[in-house]
């Protein structure tokens, strides 16, 4: 191995490319600017090109400041894939999503692939970063590469590391969280460990792209599962008149050998809901069923119906029906304190409640309006929380419980509240847990 490209590293003169610049790939972009490496951001999105280029950010949770600062050191977004010929490092950060049969889609990748293939050279190194089966790296990228004229170590260099970023949660960052890192080569993973050192605090190296893609797909099945497991308890809870939350803090008291896992009204965001059908699928492509991962999906996927169903027996209860009621949801995000909807379980909630006749409006300090997505196109605007609001509706929905919300003034102005997220007490008539 030419040692170029390690010294470049070692020495911060490597030019970085981040491509797909979202919530994954805009944390990593600021961290290697904020180490004095020159980046350039690359994006098919023409909107967040021109904001990043125009010093302002589109992540909430990410200060305008962040982003002015990337300017100090020659940083630039485009859609220009011909630059990619400038960098020395290429870590790709595009979404991977699931197809209409919970089948994993590639396509973004592939695409990113074709787009960068003309302008490839010796000496670079290409990291992913996407969420995907094990086996992907070698199977979908090597090739590639290999069929560009390049050998894999020697002369191009292909490396693997899982994102852990987690929105919003500011006690984690993005060099605090310790990196797993891998390469299809001993080369590729010197290379791709020494890149990362010098963003994070501590990286953990590990034999192969296989054992990184697992790694992470474990860490958010593990999350799924437990999930699953709390919300069936939950649904079981309810029948026995004992609230789950008094339950699971109880439990938490417990120094050792357990682990707090909240109920919801369903999954959301773009790792939970989505990696462990990653894993089910690739299981039957070497003849195994994972029933247990399965089991815990169908039960956050139904999560949604179980909250539609409280509401319908909250309204029955009162001589109403969901047709032609007045329904407020709080929260569109898929978790508190995050402009995040991808996948959220509040847009699959509206939608049946629309589909059932209900006049729905929302309230989300994070959305003015409701961005379309695959699945779902909403045309309503976000309702200001006061006592008329909250007085003039049939029922309020808890969805997503942020930060921002005045819950005194919900509790007491509010007719009936479905809580989904353990919010308000038990000793509340109008509350109805769900």
């Amino acid at each position: 191995m030419d040692n170029t490209i390690l010294n470049s590293i070692n020495r911060k003169n490597a030019i970085v490319g981040v491509i797909g610049l979202g919530y994954v790939g805009l944390p990593l972009v600021i961290r290697y600017s904020e180490e004095r490496f020159k980046t350039i951001g690359f994006d098919i999105d023409k909107e967040k090109v021109d904001l990043l280029n125009g010093g302002k950010s589109y992540i909430k949770h990410i200060e305008k400041a962040r982003i002015v600062s990337l300017a100090t050191n020659d940083f630039i977004a485009t859609m220009d894939f011909s630059k990619i010929a400038e960098v020395n490092v290429m870590i790709i950060c595009v979404p991977t999503p699931l197809g209409i049969h919970n089948e994993p889609d590639l396509s973004y990748i592939h695409g990113t692939l074709e787009s960068i293939k003309p302008y490839l050279k010796e000496n670079q190194l290409l990291i992913l970063e996407s969420t995907t089966y094990p086996g992907t790296t070698e199977e979908e990228i090597v090739p590639v590469i290999e069929n560009a004229g390049f050998s894999i170590g020697k002369n191009f260099f292909i490396g693997y590391s899982p994102e852990r970023e987690d929105p919003g949660n500011k006690n984690f960052t993005t060099q605090t969280i310790p990196k797993v890192v891998s390469g299809v080569t001993v080369n590729c993973l010197k290379l791709t460990k020494a890149l990362y050192d010098q963003i994070v605090d501590q990286t953990v190296p590990v034999s192969s792209p296989r054992v990184a893609e697992m790694t992470k797909i474990l860490e958010n099945v593990h999350r799924a599962v437990n999930i699953g497991l709390v919300n069936e308890l939950k649904m079981m809870a309810d029948k026995m008149d004992i609230d789950i939350y008094e339950v699971i803090n109880a439990a938490a008291t417990k120094p050792f050998g357990f682990t707090p896992y909240y109920p919801g009204p369903g999954l959301g965001g773009h790792c939970i809901p989505i990696d462990p059908f990653y894993l089910t699928w690739k299981a039957k492509e070497i003849g195994m069923n994972t029933r247990f991962i399965e089991l815990a999906g169908e039960i956050n996927a139904a999560m949604p119906n179980y909250v539609f169903q409280k509401v319908a027996e909250a309204l029955n209860s009162v001589g109403k029906a969901i047709n032609g009621s007045k329904i407020l949801v709080l929260g569109l995000a898929y978790k508190k304190n995050v402009d995040d909807l991808r996948e959220s379980p509040s847009l699959e909630l509206m939608d049946s409640l629309i589909d059932k006749g209900a006049n729905v409006e929302y309230s989300d300090p994070f959305f003015k309006t409701i961005p379309h997505t695959r699945k779902h196109q909403f045309e309503l605007k976000s309702k200001k929380i006061d006592s008329d609001s909250l007085q003039s509706v049939d029922l309020v929905i808890l969805a997503t419980d942020h930060d921002q919300f005045n819950y005194e003034l919900i509790e007491k102005e509010s007719p009936i509240i479905i809580d989904t997220r353990g919010k308000f007490s038990n000793s509340i008539d109008k509350v109805i847990k769900a």
